[in-house]
């Protein structure tokens, strides 16, 4: 006879799992999504082998083809906050004002301007013009993303 430890599982009202998540290391990622990418491997008995949801494992795979699953980039010691100055966002004209202002005015030549702007759920929001660094930028969202 065996000795099985019990798993204590709460639900909420639609059975979903509540409580604490589980937070995995970027080596243990990186682990399980390099388990899935050998020759015949299966990402749903992989992510049962280690109790992770099969959505779970596919999105850290694309996040390691996007390159943003690196151990290097993620040491929080690595990680300089700059000084940043935030504002009101601004009004955005109307669409009569727009036409309205283009009649007056000579055609301007159309210059290649690059505008994210980036709202969390947490109640940030990051707003970018020009080259944006993509390694940068994900180091700047999971600081903001702790807060």
């Amino acid at each position: 006879m065996g000795i099985f430890a019990e798993e204590i599982v709460t639900t909420d009202t639609l059975g979903r799992r509540t409580g604490p998540r589980t937070r995995h290391t970027i080596e243990e990622k990186l682990r399980i999504v390099e388990e899935t990418r050998a020759r015949g491997a299966s990402v749903a008995m992989v992510a049962r082998r280690h109790n992770v949801n099969p959505n779970q494992v596919f999105a850290w795979r694309q996040l390691y083809r996007r390159g943003l699953l690196n151990p290097r980039a993620a040491t929080k010691s690595d990680a300089k906050m700059l000084p940043v100055k935030v504002s009101t966002p601004t009004v955005l004209p109307t669409e009569r004002a727009a036409s309205a202002a283009a009649s007056q005015s000579p055609p301007e030549p159309k210059q290649a301007s690059r505008l994210i702007e980036i709202r969390l759920c947490n109640g940030h929001s990051i707003v970018l013009r020009g080259r944006v660094d993509a390694e940068a930028l994900s180091r700047v969202i999971d600081l903001l993303v702790q807060r």
